[in-house]
């Protein structure tokens, strides 16, 4: 060494505070994200909505059985009826926004109240569960909180998975003071300190670059004190506001996939979910109508997959058949290409493909949601890769090499 111990030092220390500085703003990916998010008016809430939205899918599944069998294969068929028996939603948010419109505050009062006892008694297969507020706008913010609140009262306390959507977010600040709000909910109800989460509903222009030309999102992410645990995608809010015509507002515009884009950069590594929006076209109407709705939105889901987006929004129960359907077919299909991968990156072993830590972490993880989704079972991938157990899988995913 020819620099002297002082600058070394230096240097060490300066390295050090990074590296701790990196790890606490990008902690990594957090396990578990569900498949979608099932969206329902506040003012239909019910103890009994996913086996409602379950036997209206099965009933769907079941008339169009041999277009999903084209689209996916039978033996997914059967996987995905078989789950809108047992577990059809797995995240619900029950909504006072758009979804609700505006309705007498005693009404609200009331849709409020019931909310949060539904919430509180939903079956343990939907992971997670919440509502989407009003926004924290000049107009609505009162009501917003009232709501909330109500909700919770309702719920008796903090429900298990509880999580609030926070739409209209155009300025950083609005983050400032939706932890403030959580903060003092929190004192004024007696929750313990951090019970409350939200999510940030992305349907402007502002909130994905702001007028500095900073990424809104990014700050926001970092902003919310860990409060936030998940950024959803407004499709036809943010095309709208674009300029986009209603013709062509989707969510494979390029508008859309920029602004998701850029709202995938802002989450990586951050244990922020990243959740897809939705596309308004439910399959209804006549027979041929409904068919090339579901051919839509499995081609919709799938690519959504393909980008790297595996949440998204659901709008009624029809949506749950391709929204099980593409997810299943879309694991299904990378475990048959990961597996082998895997094998060889374990036995050390060349090939066509040479894999570094980084590719094997994502072969692993890919492999870890088609697991948790229920897309396949364990045995289905030792039967592939007799040592690719869920433990080791987990390893590899952390990056590191499992002693086999």
């Amino acid at each position: 060494m020819t620099l002297p111990p002082d600058v070394l030092a230096g240097i060490e220390t300066r390295i050090a505070a990074i590296d701790a500085e990196l790890a606490r703003l990008y902690p990594g990916d957090r396990p578990g994200q569900p498949i979608h998010t099932a969206y329902i008016s506040g003012a239909d809430a019910t103890d009994d909505l996913p086996s409602q939205w379950g036997a209206a899918a099965i009933e769907l599944g079941e008339k169009h059985r041999d277009l999903l069998t084209e689209l996916a294969g039978h033996d997914v068929v059967e996987l995905v009826l078989d789950t809108l028996r047992q577990r059809p939603i797995q995240d619900l948010r029950l909504d006072f926004e758009d979804g609700y419109g505006t309705r007498a505050d005693v009404i609200e009062d009331q849709d409020a109240l019931r909310a949060g006892a539904v919430l509180r008694e939903l079956p343990a297969a939907v992971v997670s569960r919440g509502i989407r507020m009003k926004g924290l706008t000049g107009i609505e913010w009162a009501r917003a909180v009232r709501t909330l609140e109500l909700v919770l009262e309702g719920a008796g306390g903090v429900p298990d998975g509880f999580v609030f959507t926070l739409p209209k977010i155009r300025h950083i600040d609005q983050v400032d003071v939706a932890v403030r709000l959580c903060d003092a909910i929190e004192s004024a109800h007696g929750l313990p300190a951090g019970a409350l989460k939200f999510e940030l509903q992305i349907e402007s222009p502002q909130a994905v670059i702001a007028a500095d030309g900073t990424a809104t999102v990014a700050r926001a992410v970092h902003r919310s004190a860990g409060r936030c645990t998940g950024l959803h995608y407004g499709t036809y809010d943010y095309s709208a506001a674009c300029g986009i015509t209603p013709r062509f507002q989707s969510l494979e515009h390029p508008v859309a996939d920029h602004a998701k884009a850029v709202m995938q950069a802002a989450a990586a590594q951050t244990g922020v979910w990243v959740c897809d929006g939705s596309t308004q076209v439910l399959p209804l109407g006549t027979d041929s109508e409904v068919r090339e709705a579901i051919s839509r939105h499995y081609r919709l889901v799938t690519r959504s997959l393909e980008r790297g987006y595996y949440q998204g929004w659901d709008m009624g129960p029809g949506h749950l058949v391709t929204r099980w359907l593409a997810t299943f077919g879309f694991y299904r299909g990378a475990l048959g290409v990961a597996a082998p991968r895997i094998g060889r990156y374990l036995d050390r072993q060349g090939g066509a493909v040479v894999d570094e830590p980084a590719t094997a972490q994502a072969l692993a993880t890919v492999v870890l949601r088609g697991l948790d989704c229920g897309a396949f079972r364990p045995a289905e991938v030792t039967a592939l890769v007799p040592a690719a157990t869920v433990d080791v899988l987990r390893q590899l995913r952390e990056r590191k090499m499992p002693s086999l």
